[in-house]
């Protein structure tokens, strides 16, 4: 019977590779600062930019209800709601939320038809520092409507960096 020994000479080159990229990643990681990784006040403008396609965003008949100081950023209640008739000639079409502290500003965008009823919704969110959050509304005539809130985060979430 012959046995076979794993010296640490003879071990396989996937074994070396997958050493090696764990330790390219620990060096990536360590490199990079949140700074980095936290969208900037122009990255969400250039979010809101591509939503409106320049359009004049109004302020008013938009709610959005967000708690002003949050213990932990993994599970935020955000609330938005907009003044509309919810008429087949006048309803909101869409509403976006967007915060400038997230990797990615465009947090989500809703859908709505004249058939929802109403235009609140309540969901969570995850927020990855203290930011101002924006909920724009998006008309059938083609207006836009804006509302915003200021929340103070002290864990923050989204991020996986150490």
């Amino acid at each position: 019977m012959k046995k076979q020994i794993n010296f640490p000479l003879k071990m396989h080159r996937r074994y070396w590779l997958q050493r090696f990229q764990k330790f390219g990643l620990f060096t990536l990681g360590a490199w990079l600062s949140p700074s980095f990784v936290f969208a900037k006040k122009e990255d969400a403008d250039e979010a809101i930019q591509k939503i409106t396609g320049n359009a004049k965003i109004q302020d008013g008949r938009v709610t959005l209800t967000i708690p002003p100081l949050i213990e932990n950023g993994n599970l935020v209640v955000l609330k938005v709601s907009v003044e509309s008739p919810m008429t087949a000639n006048d309803y909101v079409k869409a509403i976006h939320v967007i915060a400038e502290g997230n990797p990615l500003p465009n947090i989500f965008t809703v859908y709505l038809t004249p058939r929802s009823g109403a235009a609140n919704i309540t969901t969570r969110v995850r927020l990855a520092d203290s930011q101002r959050v924006w909920a724009i509304a998006q008309m059938s005539n083609g207006s836009f409507w804006q509302g915003s809130a200021e929340t103070l985060v002290t864990l923050s979430a989204c991020t996986e960096m150490v």
